[in-house]
């Protein structure tokens, strides 16, 4: 049985490190040049932002029995890919020399959803797409096929949430995303890259700007973080018990 206790207070703990971190980042930025970022830039230029979310994910993965020295998140996250030399993950699992899992975390906080989600959009779907045919070709031979996540945190406001228009100067845009808001096109966009198999787990946090205690909510029920946990967990064990055979 897979162990997730506290499931839900733990991710909001990593929710609330998000946003601290996110604030001292802005506060931070700009002290030793004299120059500050515009807009939410002075948020990120930091980096580090998902780091509460890759330690929740590591955490429940030594819990449940992954060994510590398979789980990479802090070096050696590099992987070869099929159309470029590599790619670096955000943590993998490596397994007696075989790769278990791959996983990337990805934030996004307004002004600028719609550049941002375009560019989201693609760069997930690109990194699928690589290390599924680097498999393919097998570049992690003898590995059994490797499970593949993505994790997206979004910013809940107004620029994320009202509706948004689209162009359709010579076809007409599939319905669904048609007068839908940026969250649901995140939710629609990651719900299909599972379905089409380029992601073996997917996970859309919302999460609104709030000083004192910022919440989450989870908007496609596939997309959850417990379904992404159990999913990992469950090739990760299994992949586990074949070695341990």
């Amino acid at each position: 049985m897979l162990k997730l206790k506290n499931l839900e207070t733990r991710l909001q703990a990593a929710i609330k490190q998000f946003w601290k971190i996110r604030g001292s980042q802005r506060k931070k930025q700009g002290k030793k040049t004299g120059r500050k970022d515009s807009g939410s830039r002075a948020d990120v230029t930091g980096g580090k932002h998902v780091d509460g979310f890759i330690e929740l994910v590591y955490g429940l993965l030594v819990e449940n029995g992954i060994p510590e020295a398979s789980i990479f998140c802090r070096s050696k996250m590099e992987l070869p890919g099929y159309f470029r030399p590599e790619k670096k993950w955000d943590l993998l699992i490596v397994l007696n020399e075989k790769l278990v899992a791959a996983i990337e975390f990805k934030s996004q906080v307004g002004p600028s959803f719609g550049n941002n989600y375009n560019n989201r959009t693609e760069e997930a779907i690109g990194n699928a797409v690589d290390i599924k045919t680097a498999y393919r070709e097998g570049a992690f031979a003898p590995s059994p096929n490797p499970w593949v996540g993505f994790l997206m945190v979004l910013e809940e406001a107004d620029g994320s949430m009202k509706q948004v228009s689209v162009k359709e100067p010579h076809f007409k845009v599939f319905s669904e995303f048609k007068i839908a808001s940026y969250a649901k096109r995140y939710e629609e966009t990651l719900t299909r890259m599972t379905r089409e198999g380029l992601y073996d787990g997917a996970c859309l946090l919302l999460t609104a700007r709030q000083s004192k205690s910022p919440g989450f909510s989870e908007p496609g029920v596939e997309l959850s973080f417990r379904r992404f946990m159990s999913s990992l967990l469950g090739h990760a064990t299994a992949v586990l018990q074949e070695n341990e055979m």
